[in-house]
C-alpha cells in the first residue's frame, strides 16, 4: 500500500474534476473524503443544480455521497459550469465521455474540448490528468498542444498525466478508493506529481512509466474481457444447436483451479468500456497499418448477440404458433447489468429496436430505470410498465435481458408463458410452467 505524500509541492489544496458522471462523480468524493477541497465541473445546469442541492443523479451511489459534500464546509465543495473557475485548482482530472462515432471512430471531441478550456486558465503549478479511456498517446497528441501553446512548458510549468478509471457501477467488493489506480506522465516530473495527487485519495497507486503504458494497459483490461465474453458467447450459440447448456458447461469448467477463468455470455455488451474500447485501438492499429483481427472477431461477435435474441424469440414463438409481428413482449431490465441504472450501450435498446422493427408490440421493465431518454444512438421514449403477476401473463414473450436482484424468477416461471432467458437465471429453477428457451 502506498504512502501519502508529503511534500508541500504535491499537495494541492484545490482538486477539480471536468464530468461529474459514473466516474467524475464518485472521484470527486474519494478527494472530498481525503480532506481535499473539491470543485465540480459539468456542462449540464441541471445536474448543476441538483449537486448544490445535496442531491444525486445517480442512485446506485447513494444518496448521502452527495449530500454529505454539500452540508459539509462551503470552502470545501463546489460545482460550476463556468470554465473560468477552473483557474483556482491545482489539480484538474478529465473525467468526459469518449463515445465512438457512426463509422466507429474515435471521437476525442469532449477531451480535445476540456483541453483547451483548462488551456484558457492554465496557470503554473497546475496538474492535469486525463481519466477517460482512449486509445495510447491521445494524452500526448490532443490533450498536451492546447496547454503549450499557452507557452508553458510541460514538466516544468505544468504537469500532465494519464490514469485510467476503473470504475463498475454497482459493484461492492471495491470502489473508487480501493481500486489500483495505474498513472503514467508525460514526463518524470509529471508522473510524479500525479501519483503524489492521487495517493492523497486512492489507497494503492502504481506508477508506469509513461501515459502510453497508462492508457494501453486500460485497453487491454477492456479487451481482454470483450474477447472471453465473444468466445463464451460463440459458444452459446453452437452448444444451444447441439443441445447442450452452456451455463452448465462454464460451471463444470470453472471447477479446475487453475488455467481458466469463468467468464458468461448474454445477449450483448453494454456500458462505456467494453462495447467500445476494443475498437479505440483496432482504429489506432489501421493508422499505424497494423491489422487486429483477433481483436475485431471478438466485437462483431458481440455485436450479433442482440440480433441472435430476437432471432431465438421469434424461433420459440414459431413453436407456440405464434408469429412475431402483433406479438406482445417484454423486456426485463433496461440497464445493461444488475441492480444500477446505467443503460449505456445496454444491448436491451437493440434488442427492442429489433423487436419493434418485425412487428412485436414491445414494453419493458425495469425497477431502476422509470423511463428511458433521448441517447446517441437510441430515442425508445418508452416508460417502464407496471410490474406484476397478472403483467407477465399479458404477455406472449417475455425477454429476460438484465438479472436485477429485484425479480422473483420463480414467478416470472409462475405466471409468464413464454421465457426467452438471456442470463441463465431460469435453468436453476424447478419446473416453471412457463416455456423456456435460453438465448
Amino acid at each position: 500500500m502506498t504512502k501519502p505524500a508529503s511534500n508541500a509541492e504535491s499537495s494541492p489544496q484545490t482538486v477539480a474534476v471536468l464530468g461529474l458522471g459514473y466516474v467524475g462523480l464518485p472521484l470527486l468524493r474519494a478527494f472530498w473524503d481525503a480532506g481535499l477541497s473539491v470543485l465540480g465541473f459539468d456542462v449540464d445546469p441541471a445536474k448543476i443544480e441538483m449537486l448544490r442541492r445535496g442531491e444525486s443523479y445517480l442512485k446506485h451511489l447513494g444518496e448521502s455521497l452527495v449530500r454529505d459534500m454539500a452540508e459539509g464546509p462551503a470552502e470545501r465543495f463546489a460545482v460550476t459550469c463556468d470554465g473560468a473557475d477552473l483557474a483556482r485548482a491545482d489539480a484538474l482530472l478529465i473525467c468526459v465521455p469518449t463515445p465512438l462515432g457512426e463509422h466507429l471512430d474515435p471521437d476525442l471531441s469532449y477531451v480535445q474540448h476540456n483541453a483547451e478550456l483548462i488551456a484558457q486558465t492554465l496557470r503554473p503549478g497546475q496538474l492535469i490528468v486525463l481519466e477517460s479511456t482512449t486509445y495510447p498517446g491521445t494524452t500526448r497528441d490532443i490533450v498536451l498542444p492546447p496547454m503549450e501553446a499557452t507557452g508553458l512548458t510541460c514538466g516544468e510549468d505544468f504537469f500532465l498525466a494519464y490514469s485510467p478509471e476503473r470504475e463498475d457501477p454497482g459493484r461492492k467488493s471495491h470502489n473508487t478508493q480501493t481500486i489500483p489506480k495505474l498513472v503514467g506522465g508525460i514526463d518524470p516530473k509529471s508522473g510524479e506529481r500525479a501519483v503524489a495527487l492521487y495517493r492523497h485519495a486512492i489507497k494503492e497507486v502504481i506508477p508506469v512509466s509513461s501515459a502510453e503504458v497508462a492508457e494501453a494497459a486500460k485497453l487491454l483490461e477492456n479487451i481482454y474481457r470483450g474477447v472471453n465474453i465473444a468466445l463464451v458467447n460463440e459458444m452459446k450459440t453452437l452448444l444451444t444447436k447441439m443441445d447442450i447448456d452452456v451455463w452448465e458447461v462454464i460451471d463444470a469448467a470453472a471447477t479446475k483451479p487453475f488455467g481458466f477463468q469463468a467468464f458468461y455470455p448474454g445477449p450483448g455488451l453494454g456500458g462505456h468500456c467494453i462495447p467500445i474500447d476494443p475498437f479505440y485501438l483496432t482504429w489506432k492499429a489501421k493508422e499505424i497499418g497494423k491489422p487486429t483481427r483477433f481483436i475485431e472477431l471478438a466485437g462483431q461477435i458481440n455485436h450479433t448477440m442482440p440480433g441472435y435474441v430476437v432471432h431465438r424469440a421469434m424461433l420459440a414463438l414459431n413453436e407456440q404458433g405464434k408469429a412475431l409481428k402483433d406479438a406482445r413482449v417484454l423486456v426485463l431490465g433496461l440497464a445493461y447489468k444488475p441492480d444500477v441504472d446505467d443503460v449505456r450501450e445496454s444491448p436491451s435498446f437493440e434488442i427492442i429496436e429489433r423487436l419493434q422493427a418485425l412487428g412485436a408490440r414491445v414494453d419493458y421493465h425495469d425497477p431502476h430505470v422509470p423511463a428511458t431518454h433521448k441517447m446517441r444512438k437510441h430515442d425508445l421514449g418508452m416508460e417502464s410498465i407496471v410490474y406484476s403477476p397478472a403483467a407477465l401473463a399479458g404477455y406472449d414473450c417475455v425477454v429476460i435481458a438484465t438479472h436485477h436482484s429485484a425479480y422473483d424468477w420463480a414467478e416470472v416461471g409462475e405466471h409468464a408463458r413464454l421465457v426467452v432467458d438471456t442470463r441463465g437465471v431460469m435453468r436453476r429453477l424447478d419446473g416453471p410452467k412457463a416455456a423456456v428457451v435460453q438465448a
